[in-house]
């Protein structure tokens, strides 16, 4: 019986070895040296381990845990050598050389290093045959007929590239190079059903991308954080801003639906609400900040991430949320009453106009001094055609240099200091901690844009005094 017992006993013991990983190494032609073993994460690369390369170029990566799956990377005198992926399998060994590291590569152990490596190896092989295609097709001399020939011949070698990928990705799909060559297939387009009056039904294709948009990409899996291109972030970004309308609402919703299927993972479920959290922080659309108090509301102040996220991290998140929350668009614009260059309070809710523009600059910006012209232009060509009042405030606590400032620029518009306050400092009524800022409100004391151009300031209203004929906002570009 101990002969059987013993038997069991290594069984056991290798089985618990798999708890970390061990990658053993032998590269000839280095000798020596340290190398490093490094991983990508979003658009960063960071170190995980270090190694001592022997004189017959032999070292070990080893660890108690397991390593999170990915693709990771070989560095060395802070120079990338070559990528390797890291799967279920981490007990394996690789032998190459420094000459050729790719193409002499020989892994003992993991089938999906193998792989990876075949797959390199064969695109190395299909773009040396298709590099005459190329030359041909990127010949400005050639007429399109002439270049016929040589783009059906590339397309033949790239559907042979397409062809191997495939059937890598059929037949070892649980490893991390078919879960990766699976989510960059590009989404196919589907035939269009027909409407009743027989013609294409062009609304059933948004339709379609937005429900089969991550069929091949599983928003669950931690590896495709870990790319050597930024192919997560990229994937969330193109997902909102090509399939959903610029609108908070809209917005917020597509991340719902995007978060359902991350929240299986931890990792990613971090991942995707940070990552949306900071592409809506200064958003080129205007009104898109509204989005970020929103996640904020709903995956920060609720406790959602507190499971990875630390209390100054989560108090400067909600000190920027509140910031913003302060003058979203469709809010009610705080009012302002401070004191005028005679030293009388002018409010700016007593302005009757249709719209009126809040300035908000400091004497001293030269960037304000460069803005303040082209809106002294605006205000005079405009006030009467659009029926506009400008109600600048300066933040400086000197009259003095306000008083210099409205005479150096000839401002005819209502100009405020904003230290000499009524209502409060500024800066806890709107956003606008740079200067200048800039808001449009309405003659209901509704903000309908923020943060715009100067110089956008004329295009943004007649726009919208059309819009609101038609009865639909405006396109909202800062």
């Amino acid at each position: 019986m101990r002969p059987l017992f013993l038997f069991f006993l290594l069984l056991s013991s290798a089985a618990f070895g798999q708890a970390g990983y061990q990658i053993d190494f032998v590269v000839k032609g280095w000798k020596d040296t340290t190398v490093n073993l490094g991983y990508y994460m979003g658009e960063g690369t960071y170190l995980k381990d270090t190694a001592r390369v022997s004189s017959k170029g032999a070292f070990r990566f080893d660890g108690k845990q397991k390593l999170p799956q990915g693709v990771y990377f070989l560095v060395m005198n802070k120079t990338k050598l070559f990528d390797i992926v890291i799967g279920e399998q981490q007990l394996f060994r690789m032998e190459t050389s420094a000459d050729d590291p790719i193409r002499n590569m020989v892994v003992t152990g993991d089938v999906d290093n193998k792989i990876f490596f075949d797959n390199l190896r064969h695109n190395g092989e299909r773009h040396q045959e298709a590099e005459p295609f190329i030359k041909i097709l990127n010949d400005s001399t050639l007429t399109p007929d002439q270049k016929k020939e040589a783009a059906e011949a590339f397309n033949r070698v790239n559907d042979k590239v397409v062809a191997y990928q495939n059937q890598l990705v059929d037949q070892y799909p649980k490893t991390v190079t078919a879960r990766v060559l699976k989510a960059m297939r590009p989404l196919k387009s589907p035939e269009l059903p027909k409407r009743a009056d027989g013609k294409p039904d062009s609304s059933y294709l948004l339709k379609y991308y937005r429900e089969h948009f991550f069929d091949d990409f599983d928003l669950a899996d931690d590896a495709l954080l870990r790319l050597p291109r930024p192919f997560y972030a990229e994937k969330i970004k193109e997902y909102l801003e090509r399939l959903y309308a610029p609108q908070p609402d809209t917005i917020i919703r597509a991340i719902h639906l995007m978060v359902a299927k991350a929240n299986k993972n931890p990792e990613t479920y971090k991942f995707l609400v940070w990552n949306c959290l900071y592409n809506y922080q200064n958003p080129e659309i205007m009104g898109l900040d509204a989005v970020y108090v929103r996640l904020y509301d709903e995956y920060f102040a609720s406790g959602e991430m507190d499971y990875w996220i630390d209390k100054k991290l989560k108090q400067n998140v909600k000190t920027y949320a509140d910031r913003l929350r302060l003058s979203l668009i469709g809010n009610t614009a705080p009012n302002l009453i401070m004191q005028d260059e005679n030293l009388q309070p002018r409010s700016m809710y007593d302005i009757k106009k249709k719209y009126t523009v809040l300035f908000i600059f400091d004497p001293d910006c030269g960037h304000c001094r460069q803005e303040t012209p082209k809106l002294v232009e605006f205000y005079n060509k405009n006030k009467v055609k659009l029926d506009v009042e400008v109600f600048a405030v300066s933040v400086d606590t000197s009259m003095k240099k306000m008083r210099d400032f409205i005479k150096e620029f000839k401002m005819t518009c209502i100009t405020v200091n904003g230290p000499r306050t009524y209502v409060g400092h500024h800066q806890k009524l709107y956003d606008a901690e740079t200067t200048p800022s800039l808001y449009v409100i309405d003659n209901k004391r509704k903000i309908i844009g923020k943060k715009l151009p100067v110089e956008k300031l004329e295009e943004f209203l007649t726009r919208y005094e059309s819009f609101q004929k038609q009865g639909a906002p405006p396109s909202k570009t800062q």
